[in-house]
């Protein structure tokens, strides 16, 4: 193990985030020194130094990836950075993005998560992470992977969101030629037009993506497949295809008033700010400037658009939750290690904004000219398996701005039947064991399969699909797969 004593002797400590007021001013990331990871280089020895190594890792549990989450924090303490990203990189292709968006389950796996107030809490494993491969970018480390012969096979990757790209990486070190098709015209799906430049600079995805173009990935954006190319013609063109279009529709909230303008999906908000917070000009930009506005949702989504709305002016901010406020500690109905729906505080909730629980909204309510201007509620209560309405509590919030927040519910129908391949009960792309789906050669990775979920979840599965095309381009396969599809881990 790394410090014997480390648990014992060093509180738990993460990286400091800039002053509230200064961060507002700018869309850079919320640590200082230019950025998280060289943020904690002072202090990230002494907290890899209070992993226990356990005899049973559930650390890796609770990681979709099977991250060597004891390995690397023990390199860390030993100071031999070197060998500590080479074993990061063993199991994560991106561990500059899980290090920054991750919820990080592996921290709530962690042993010394079973009782936080004598253990003073789960090692930073997150924090960890975002040390080793910034530092390692920083000292030139990440170079191209170049495989050493070519297969002579093609892959078609389309998306270019986490998934793709690390089924893209992987098909391309195992010596096949693989392109990227992206829509939008700029590569990285939503890291790149989802998440706010305050949660991740651009930068950091731009240096990754140049790794990958010079180890061969050719990158396609700005090619709508089904239109601009269609899937029989991508089939006819590639040996394999894969499929990483995410889970992009967003759902919707068929409410009296729905109907009135200034009620958007949060994924229409979004990535206009992104364009703009990048210099792109943007036509009928929809900002929150001056406005009230109202968050329909309590998740990570919900909290984007709450920083974003900040950085924008809004006048005021509220975000709503049907579920009632989480408690501050693991429920009982949530033991170790499972993920636990607890009370967080993300860097934008830190910033301001109000956040209601156990509401639920009955109508939006407009002006003369159309126009939404408040919404009303009504609080309730969770009984009988249903959200059931308190009586006298209905009352409205002003609202110029309301953003839809509550997650998505499938890929986009054009594409998969542009593939003709079969969809399941819930409208995702249905797929095998192998990641294959009901049209030999098509293969479907990350939240267009699986459904809505996390970055590590799409890294994972990006990295087990690239197995399944490998062994059926060649018959058999030297890539890690770390999952099936059918898997389920710890990660609610």
């Amino acid at each position: 193990m790394a410090d014997p004593k480390g648990f014992l002797t060093t509180p738990r400590e993460g990286a400091t985030r800039r002053p509230v007021e200064e961060r507002l001013r700018d869309w850079n990331e919320v640590y200082p020194d230019g950025g998280i990871g060289r943020t904690l280089l002072p202090i990230i020895s002494k907290q890899a130094g209070r992993c226990m190594d356990c005899g049973i890792p559930f650390c890796h549990q609770g990681c979709p990836l099977g991250n060597l989450i004891p390995e690397w924090n023990d390199l860390v303490w030993r100071e031999d950075w070197r060998a500590a990203i080479e074993r990061l990189h063993a199991t994560n292709n991106f561990p500059e993005f899980t290090g920054r968006l991750c919820p990080a389950p592996c921290e709530t796996a962690c042993v010394l998560a079973i009782d936080e107030t004598t253990s003073g809490g789960a090692v930073t494993i997150k924090n960890v992470e975002v040390a080793i491969i910034d530092r390692a970018f920083d000292e030139r480390w990440v170079t191209p992977q170049q495989p050493d012969w070519l297969t002579g096979r093609t892959v078609a990757v389309v998306g270019s969101g986490p998934a793709g790209l690390a089924a893209a990486q992987q098909l391309t070190r195992a010596g096949h030629t693989v392109a990227v098709y992206e829509r939008a015209d700029r590569i990285g799906g939503l890291l790149r037009y989802g998440i706010p430049e305050f949660k991740m600079e651009k930068r950091i995805l731009d240096r990754r993506l140049d790794q990958m173009m010079r180890e061969g990935t050719v990158f396609r954006p700005g090619v709508t497949i089904g239109s601009d190319i269609t899937g029989e013609q991508l089939r006819q063109r590639y040996d394999a295809v894969v499929l990483a279009v995410g889970s992009t529709i967003g759902r919707d909230l068929p409410m009296p008033g729905r109907e009135l303008t200034g009620i958007h999906q949060a994924m229409e908000f979004l990535p206009q700010s992104n364009r703009a917070s990048l210099g792109d000009a943007v036509a009928d930009q929809i900002t929150a400037t001056g406005k009230h506005v109202v968050i329909i949702g309590g998740g990570d989504t919900g909290a984007d658009c709450l920083g974003t709305a900040h950085r924008q002016g809004a006048a005021s901010v509220v975000q709503l939750e049907i579920l009632p406020r989480p408690t501050e500690t693991r429920p009982d109905n949530q033991p170790w290690p499972t993920y636990p729906m607890t009370f967080r505080v993300s860097s934008a909730h830190e910033e301001g904004g109000d956040r209601k629980y156990a509401v639920s909204t009955q109508s939006f309510e407009g002006d003369s000219s159309g126009h939404v201007r408040s919404l009303k509620l009504v609080e309730v209560e969770f009984k009988d398996g249903r959200f059931s309405p308190v009586a006298g509590s209905e009352h409205s919030i002003p609202a110029d701005l309301v953003l839809l927040a509550m997650g998505f519910v499938g890929p986009e129908k054009a594409l998969p039947e542009s593939f003709g391949v079969e969809l399941d009960e819930r409208g995702n792309i249905r797929r095998s064991a192998s990641f294959e789906s009901s049209v030999p050669g098509v293969f479907v990775a990350g939240d267009a399969g699986r459904g809505q979920s996390l970055i590590v979840w799409a890294i994972a599965e990006g990295r087990s699909c690239a197995a399944g095309v490998d062994a059926y381009l060649r018959g058999s396969t030297a890539l890690p797969a770390p999952i099936l599809p059918t898997e389920r881990s710890l990660v609610v």
